[in-house]
């Protein structure tokens, strides 16, 4: 990880904190619980249950690390001091897809918090780049692999 600062929502900056605090209590009994169960079948070199929880644990530890990094570069974004204006970090925005005639509506967030599910797109994202300081009425073009995708940016609003 880089050591540029990480802009997070105060929402995204919560959900970090909580699954920090998952993994570091929670998760990590659990996988000493695992542990102890696969030591006890014994023979470590052929039991596949102590190599999985061994490269579970890793992983989460792995992944720990990265959100305590992440959570001391932190800058939160101040939703309620956004210039509606132009489109950044922690808007939401509303778009005409001009070739479909389709509005679909993104919130402007940090990758840590990108979520397709939750219609969160990372500011990092080709769309998210392309967005970044555009004003109401701006055409958005943006490249995609099968061709060049064009947006209205229609409404900039707080969610």
């Amino acid at each position: 990880m880089s050591n540029e600062e990480v802009l997070l929502t105060k929402e995204g900056l919560a959900k970090l904190e909580e699954e920090l605090k998952e993994l570091k209590t929670v998760k990590r009994k659990e996988l000493a619980e695992r542990l102890k169960l696969a030591i006890s079948y014994g023979d470590l070199k052929e039991n596949s249950e102590y190599h999985s929880a061994k490269d579970d644990q890793a992983f989460m530890e792995t992944r720990i690390l990265t959100l305590e990094k992440m959570l001391t570069k932190a800058r939160i974004v101040d939703e309620s001091n956004l210039d509606l204006k132009t489109v950044s970090v922690g808007s939401t925005v509303i778009l005409n897809d001009i070739e479909f005639s389709e509005k679909v509506e993104y919130k402007i967030v940090s990758p840590a918090e990108a979520d397709v599910q939750e219609n969160k797109i990372s500011y990092e994202s080709p769309l998210g780049k392309a967005l970044l300081g555009k004003e109401v009425g701006s055409i958005i073009e943006v490249d995609a692999p099968i061709a060049v995708i064009k947006y209205e940016l229609l409404e900039i609003k707080l969610t």
